[in-house]
This record gives C-alpha cells, sequence and structure tokens, in this order.
C-alpha cells in the first residue's frame, strides 16, 4: 500500500518525489527522488553535480540516516549494509544492489536511465535496492539481490522505479545477445527498429526474470526518464550533464 503519510508530507513541502505504491509492510519506507527539489530547483544527489551538497542536506530531512551510497558499476554485486554501516568505512563500496536487516539502515542506488529496484520480505525484516540497468539485469543483480535476501522469493514484494522506456531504448545487438544468450524467449522484449537497432523493454525483461527467480508480486514501471524531461534526469538526453536520482528503502525502527 501507499505510504499515504509519506506522501502527504513531501506533497506538502512542494517536493514531487515518489512514494512506491506496493503492498509493502507497515514498517518498510521508501521513496524515490526526482529532478525537482522545493519550488522547482534543480535536485541532484552525484557527489559531481553542482548543488550536491544542498541536495544531500535536502535528503537527509526524509531519513533516518545517511544512505549507505555504492559505488556502481553495472554489476551484480551486492552490499551488506549493515556491515557496510557498522565498518564506517571511507570509501562507497563497490556494488550495485544492497540488502539490509537492521532498521534505520538506508539503502540506496542512484540512476538516471537505468532501472533502480525496490526489495522487501512481506513479513517486514529485510529489504533491498538494486541498480538495473541492462549490463547489471543480464548480470543477474536482481537474482543476486533476491540470494542475498535470504527468503523465499514468494515471499518477495518489489517495486521498479524510473527508468528509460520502451519507447526510447534504442539499443545494438550486443544487448539483444547478452539478454537472450541463457534466456532466447526474452527477445520478445526487443522490437526491431532500424537495421542494426532494436528498442528495448527494460521493464519487461526485468518482470521477466524476476518471475523466472519466482516472485510473484512485482509492481512500479511505466514512467520513462528520458521523455518526462520536466520530472526526471536522463543520462541518454543530457549525456555526461545529467544529475541522478535516488531510490531508497530502510526499516522504520520498531
Amino acid at each position: 500500500m501507499l505510504d499515504s503519510a509519506l506522501s502527504a508530507r513531501l506533497a506538502a513541502a512542494g517536493l514531487d518525489w515518489i512514494v512506491p505504491d506496493w503492498p509493502a509492510p507497515a514498517g518498510i519506507r521508501a521513496l524515490s527522488t526526482t529532478r525537482n527539489g522545493r519550488a522547482g530547483a534543480r535536485f541532484d544527489v552525484a557527489r559531481d553535480q553542482p548543488g550536491f551538497d544542498a541536495a544531500r542536506d535536502e535528503l537527509m530531512r526524509w531519513l533516518p540516516a545517511a544512505p549507505i551510497w555504492l559505488a556502481q558499476v553495472h554489476g551484480a554485486a551486492i552490499c551488506d549494509a549493515d556491515q557496510a554501516r557498522a565498518a564506517a568505512s571511507s570509501g562507497p563500496p563497490v556494488a550495485d544492489g544492497a540488502v539490509a536487516r537492521v532498521s534505520g539502515v538506508v539503502c540506496a542506488v542512484r540512476s538516471a536511465d537505468c532501472l533502480p529496484v525496490l526489495l522487501c520480505d512481506r513479513r517486514g525484516s529485510v529489504v533491498a535496492a538494486a541498480h538495473a540497468g541492462w549490463r547489471g539485469l543480464a548480470a543477474g543483480v536482481l537474482e543476486a539481490a533476491l540470494i542475498a535476501m535470504r527468503t523465499a522469493p514468494a515471499e518477495v514484494c518489489v517495486w521498479l522505479g524510473p527508468a528509460i522506456g520502451p519507447r526510447a531504448f534504442e539499443v545494438g545487438a550486443d544487448v539483444l545477445a547478452a539478454h537472450c544468450a541463457a534466456d532466447p524467449d526474452a527477445a520478445q522484449y526487443f522490437e526491431p527498429h532500424r537495421p542494426g537497432k532494436w528498442l528495448a523493454d527494460l521493464y519487461a525483461l526485468a518482470r521477466r526474470r524476476l518471475r523466472r527467480a519466482g516472485v510473484e508480486a512485482i509492481h512500479g514501471g511505466g514512467r520513462c526518464t528520458v521523455t518526462e524531461g520536466a520530472t526526471f534526469h536522463s543520462y541518454r538526453r543530457d549525456g555526461a550533464a545529467a544529475g541522478r536520482m535516488a531510490t531508497l528503502i530502510w526499516l522504520a525502527a520498531a
């Protein structure tokens, strides 16, 4: 269900950030930022973008603790966010996903076209976040997150955050091959577009992998970071100047 209290607080603050509408247990908190801060100001969470300090301060108003930021490499490694917080290391873990079982530990991924994915179990005892671009999906980042959660996939709820839509995601033969190598039927989610190019449905590819892994409750999807320029950052649209959105999840204190 939608966390209506958090949604109302964000709206009252003039923020268009997204609160997932999914059947997560009451103790789960989650949100996804947009490119907009208060009064329409630009909002970034990438360290190499202008306005990072202001964005960090704004984001921290809504969180119980600083997120466990990751050094994302489009792979399938999953970080134990509880251990990362306890270790308090100087650098971010090199991973494309994080899992937490301790309340107040915030799992986070950054994206600007890649698919951010949030996961929780139905008992509200474990949460995870994954950064799933086409490379990460093909490498098995979602399956790795499910394994790290150590719970039956049928007991997991998933929310798909804002990503590049199927009418904007033109890819080459390398992407098609990467997804069809182990699953030839994945080809149905690639529409021939022009010679040597296809339109890929990142959301459908993620849903297929999750269902094949045993997940039944999959929610979200349907947004497009490229075409919804007033709301989302997009690397494909804006190139190196693009900022990043943050998608975050944590267990609330009992």
